[in-house]
């Protein structure tokens, strides 16, 4: 049975998302320079980063999430590489750099080991979780 999606507001992973933004932007700006390990890195936290902007607002499982962040990853990677076959460019050097505009089997390498990654952090949350002693009342 499919447990449906609820709209909710979960702040620990609002806390989250908003540090990985932060992470995101530093290795676009202070990490430039890093060449390959900017890009791929960034592509595996980005999916980790959309799993929990959507794990803040709606309530389901962890799989239906972070397939949905896979999706976006692949879905980005798809107007790339249409984008080049229809010789299209964004204009927007910012949008450009969020973006990115070439498409690359890399990269979507990189967004299923964020979708790994996901489901690992979340397998050892549920793990420490059950594992932790529970306070009882006297």
């Amino acid at each position: 049975m499919i447990r449906a999606m609820r709209w909710r507001f979960d702040p620990l992973s609002l806390a989250w998302a908003v540090a990985l933004f932060i992470l995101l932007v530093l290795l676009a700006t202070v990490g430039a320079r890093w060449g390959w390990v900017r890009s791929f890195f960034g592509d595996v936290l980005a999916v980790v980063w959309v799993y929990f902007v959507f794990k803040t607002a709606i309530g389901t499982r962890v799989w239906p999430l972070a397939l949905a962040a896979l999706g976006v990853g692949c879905a980005v990677e798809l107007g790339q590489y249409l984008a080049s076959v229809w010789q299209l460019r964004i204009s927007n050097r910012a949008l450009r750099i969020v973006l990115g505009s070439t498409a690359d089997w890399w990269d979507v390498l990189a967004y299923v080991i964020g979708f790994a990654a996901v489901l690992t952090l979340e397998n050892l949350r549920d793990a420490l979780r059950a594992v932790r002693p529970r306070t009882s009342a006297p």
